[in-house]
């Protein structure tokens, strides 16, 4: 069974556990021997005098990270690491793992080297387990809402993005590119679908080593017929506010042990404070920014914005210069666009951009060719114009960036099993 299931039967219990040996120690005449499996640790206990001579060997030889199965009776005893410990009876040992490298002292080289092996730590299973509480979470905020899930390529013709941001391929003698972005296809279903939404990873060949950017991450991706600017950034807020009060809920015994207090994350309440971009530019030349209007934001600016919040920030109508071509200009200024950036609190940086897309098919075919891009490729999205058009909007929230604030991350690439970066893609 699980420790998690033994601890819950409770004293006396007879139990026969299975897992990894987490930690150990012994002296003459006790053998610690602490269990982990997926639920927990446990802490399991062979004295010499109350077992064969053979399980006690055993016990006090045992390796780290050697696969065991253990039986014995639970017990309560706060000096026990979690307030349980076995008394064994047994040990049976289905693998004795050769000495383990990792030690406290390795580098971040060393672990990232070995992240095969690192991702048995308690700090990345206690990741790995919220990581999965937000997807799900995530999920579950639009398929509750009749929202459909598709799955868009990950190799395109086009770039959604940028073109300097692309990874090539040679796709059987023709350029071709891995996706930065589902944003299109899925704005296609949205002509059959109504409400849609991708989760799919996506790849940016930048060069940057900062705290907050991978090469390959993950990317839920929504796209709604029918939402206009406004409804957008609603669905944004809600769906942040659904995804804290869930990961709280579910997981708030893991967020503790990676150092975030779940409190912070329950005050997470929708709608969040809002501000134009305008208006935020003027608040960063108050405070001595050398920024002008029509630059784009960068993590110093990011960070002083939201350092003292509790709660996300939204800024709206960036310029239009400053964003994708798909974005629809504001009927009022035509200089801005209906857009907005969800900036995480405390520093963490931009989680979410969306727009209300642009629906005039000159007007894209305008800030395409400005870009030099060739047209030929956007052939088949400047259809969706043609036939049917009506008001539509989404976004992208980087799954690691919301990870990374949630759990109080310092690295984004600890938010994510086997990071990629520009230094490096494996193991």
């Amino acid at each position: 069974m699980y420790i998690e299931e033994a601890e819950e039967k409770g004293e006396g219990a007879e139990v026969k556990l299975r897992g990894w040996v987490y930690r150990e120690r012994s002296s003459n005449k006790v053998a610690f021997v602490r269990l982990r499996d997926k639920t927990g640790t446990i802490q399991c206990v062979f004295k010499e005098d109350e077992v064969e001579e053979e399980t006690f060997e055993k016990a006090a030889d045992i390796r780290i990270e050697s696969s065991v199965e253990i039986e014995g009776t639970i017990h309560e005893d706060e000096r026990a690491p979690t307030g349980y410990e076995v008394h064994a009876s047994n040990i049976n040992v289905i693998h004795n793992a050769e000495r383990f490298p990792i030690t406290d002292d390795k580098s971040t080289s060393f672990l990232l080297d070995k992240r095969h092996l690192w991702i048995r730590s308690g700090k990345m299973r206690n990741m790995m387990k919220v990581r999965e509480t937000i997807i799900d979470a995530a999920r579950n905020f639009f398929k509750e809402r009749g929202w459909i899930e598709v799955q868009p390529p990950l190799i395109t013709a086009s770039a959604c993005e940028g073109g300097s941001t692309l990874f090539n391929l040679d796709y059987f003698g023709e350029d071709a590119y891995l996706s930065q972005s589902g944003q299109m296809y899925a704005e296609a279903l949205t002509f059959s679908l109504e409400k849609v939404f991708a989760f799919a990873p996506s790849f940016r060949a930048e060069k940057s080593k900062t705290k907050r950017h991978v090469t390959e991450y993950w990317h839920l991706e929504p796209e709604a017929a029918w939402v206009d600017h406004e409804e957008n950034m609603e669905i944004q807020e809600k769906l942040i506010e659904h995804i804290c009060q869930k990961v709280v809920e579910e997981r708030s015994e893991e967020l503790e042990a990676l150092g975030r207090d779940p409190e912070v994350i329950a005050s997470v309440s929708a709608p969040f404070d809002r501000m134009t971009y305008t208006e935020a530019v003027e608040k960063l030349q108050e405070e001595g920014f050398g920024i002008e209007w029509g630059d784009d934001f960068g993590t110093p600016e990011e960070r002083f914005l939201t350092e003292d919040r509790k709660e996300p920030l939204t800024v709206e109508k960036y310029p239009v210069e400053a964003k994708s071509f798909y974005m629809k200009s504001d009927p009022e200024k035509p200089e801005q666009v209906l857009c907005d950036d969800v900036i995480a609190p405390e520093g963490y940086g931009e989680m979410i951009g969306g727009s209300e897309r642009e629906t005039d098919n000159q007007v894209l075919i305008d800030r395409l060719k400005e870009e030099g891009a060739d047209l030929d490729h956007y052939t088949w999205y400047l259809d969706l114009r043609k036939y049917g058009s009506v008001p539509h909007s989404g976004f992208g929230l980087g799954i690691e960036r919301l990870i990374r604030w949630i759990t109080d991350m310092d690295h984004i690439r600890d938010t994510i099993p086997f990071p990629r970066t520009p230094n490096r893609f494996q193991p």
